[in-house]
């Protein structure tokens, strides 16, 4: 037996959020809004039976991620030698669901933690009273912005979407994006996002404005009724304080969360210094596995 799959699209988009709601997804993956994001940049396809909804990513290499469905009522042991070969490689496997490949598969799987893949838990208190020696720096800054600017806070909704696709434009000129191939195909999901917005289920985000020009935008959604996941987080670089001031303003606006997810630093260094100098409470663990 074998699974069909297609490219990931959007005219299923309600149908897979109903099976990510079968086992609370946490991880950042998962979410809709980012296999439509980055589904032309990893190459994503999906794959649907009537109790789970396979992933598959075609770009650099093909690797499975974990399906989307209520993982507790799976026969494992029958279902993934059904599909997959011994050496089939998954990522991104989030931590609930490899506790439950232990405990049915045992030696028929060899798994390793990927870091690079795990997600930020910040909690959303914290990051809103930047309170304490932890968050001094944070908090100057925060406050250097406000002295320094005339600024405006808004929810970012569909009539303000070209202006946050004109910013992006101009920080990607500053960072010259097309010379990076990470912020490039960053850009390009970017602009994936913002051009469905009206499209996509659960988007919410915020923009800071000054002088009458956006200066910053967030890109956000709801994971559960405590967690707020950010996809996209951009300021302009002329602003000092930019970042502590769009993340905090639009975590004040949205005070009913207590988690807000950062999503993963990809390995790299600068981004994995900058998520951890805002404290981490916590990380969505996710592994590599592959089966014997």
């Amino acid at each position: 037996m074998t699974l069909t799959f297609d490219p990931v699209s959007a005219d299923r988009q309600h149908d897979y959020r109903q099976y990510l709601k079968k086992f609370a997804w946490k991880a950042s993956d998962y979410s809709f809004i980012n296999l439509r994001g980055w589904g032309k940049e990893y190459g994503l396809q999906w794959a649907w039976t009537d109790e789970l909804v396979w992933i598959r990513q075609t770009e650099p290499d093909t690797a499975y991620w974990a399906p989307a469905g209520a993982w507790q009522k799976q026969d494992w042991n029958a279902l993934l030698p059904r599909y997959f070969p011994s050496g089939t490689v998954f990522n991104r496997i989030p931590e609930e669901l490899l506790k439950i490949w232990k405990e049915t598969l045992g030696e028929k799987i060899a798994y390793e933690a990927r870091e690079e893949h795990w997600d930020y838990l910040y909690s959303v208190e914290e990051l809103i009273q930047l309170k304490g020696n932890r968050f001094h720096k944070k908090k100057n800054l925060f406050r250097q912005f406000c002295r320094k600017y005339a600024y405006e806070y808004v929810p970012l909704e569909s009539k303000l979407i070209r202006q946050a696709l004109d910013m992006q434009e101009d920080w990607c000129i500053w960072r010259d994006c097309e010379s990076a191939e990470v912020l490039a195909a960053e850009n390009r999901a970017i602009a994936r996002v913002l051009e469905d917005w009206n499209e996509l289920e659960n988007i919410m985000g915020g923009a800071l404005y000054v002088n009458g020009e956006m200066v910053a935008f967030t890109v956000a959604e709801e994971t559960d009724s405590q967690t707020l996941l950010i996809h996209f987080e951009k300021g302009l670089p002329d602003y000092k304080g930019i970042y502590q001031a769009i993340n905090r303003m639009f975590l004040e606006e949205n005070a009913h969360y207590s988690i807000v997810n950062r999503e993963q630093d990809l390995g790299d260094p600068g981004l994995r210094k900058a998520k951890k100098s805002y404290n981490p409470t916590d990380y969505v663990r996710k592994y590599r596995v592959c089966l014997k």
